[in-house]
């Protein structure tokens, strides 16, 4: 079980879906297509029609390269959606976000989760919001920032170094009081990694849930799976779905994706399948 404080969410039975939805101009793959709040709220409504279990609201994009938004503007983008959705919505919602203030104000107005891509490092302020909240936590491993990221990342041992990381993360966040089964990881595809590195984590997806806390996999329509189809331009949804199945079978407890009815279905099939072989 993942505790969200007013809920709790099963991750007994399959992967939880989380779907994606970026309210920004420039986000990699969605970027620019959800920019009004009416028009969010009725594609975070669909995903949970489609069967979501999270949907994963984010006002800044942390794609390579991207620029940091200022924290009026993210809290403009993000805020009147959350207010909107926490009426609609039977689902949570996750709050992608690495500010402490826009993560306070997502949760005052109805956020259940905070999704921080510096694993509640890039704001001093982040982790005295997680403690003053119930939330449920998500904290993801990136090497350098959004700027720095994908400037020749090096590793000795990419697997084992995050591994260390996210150990040592998830004792620091517990030993400030924010109780572990509160706690979500994420290994971090695509943050800080080359398109080897990130192969190489997806095919070592059991070790980091050796961990012992729920695992996200966050591998949607990224690079390195143009990369492997050898196509650069081609539609990346079968791709994701090859790597969402992968994970799922490795373990993985929650799949981010953007493609939330391709990914239930398949999910639904995978389950049926594999329970009954």
């Amino acid at each position: 079980m993942w505790n969200l404080g007013k809920r709790h969410l099963s991750l007994e039975h399959r992967p939880l879906v989380m779907g994606i939805l970026n309210v920004t101009p420039d986000s990699f793959s969605d970027g620019g297509q959800h920019n009004g709040v009416e028009q969010a709220i009725e594609v975070a409504m669909q995903m949970e029609r489609d069967g979501a279990d999270i949907i994963d609201l984010g006002g800044e994009s942390t794609r390579p390269y991207s620029d940091p938004v200022a924290t009026d503007e993210e809290l403009r983008r993000v805020i009147p959606v959350i207010k909107g959705l926490a009426e609609k919505l039977s689902i949570p919602i996750s709050i992608d976000t690495s500010k402490a203030v826009v993560a306070k104000a997502a949760i005052d107005a109805g956020a259940e989760i905070i999704n921080d891509v510096t694993g509640l490092e890039g704001d001093p302020e982040m982790l005295g919001v997680a403690i003053a909240s119930d939330v449920g936590i998500c904290a993801m491993h990136m090497k350098g920032t959004p700027q720095t990221m994908q400037d020749d990342p090096q590793y000795g041992d990419v697997v084992e170094e995050i591994y260390d990381y996210l150990v040592k993360r998830l004792e620091s966040i517990e030993a400030a009081g924010i109780a572990r089964d509160r706690i979500c990881l994420d290994p971090g595809i695509g943050f800080g990694k080359t398109h080897q590195h990130n192969i190489t984590l997806l095919q070592h997806t059991d070790r980091f849930c050796e961990i012992g806390v729920p695992i996200l996999i966050g591998h949607s329509r990224k690079g390195f799976i143009g990369k492997l189809i050898g196509d650069k331009e081609a539609d990346r949804d079968a791709g994701t779905l090859g790597v969402t199945l992968a994970v799922a079978a490795a373990g993985a407890d929650i799949v981010r994706v953007h493609n939330v009815r391709m990914t239930v279905d398949a999910l639904k099939l995978f389950q049926t399948v594999r329970c009954n072989s």
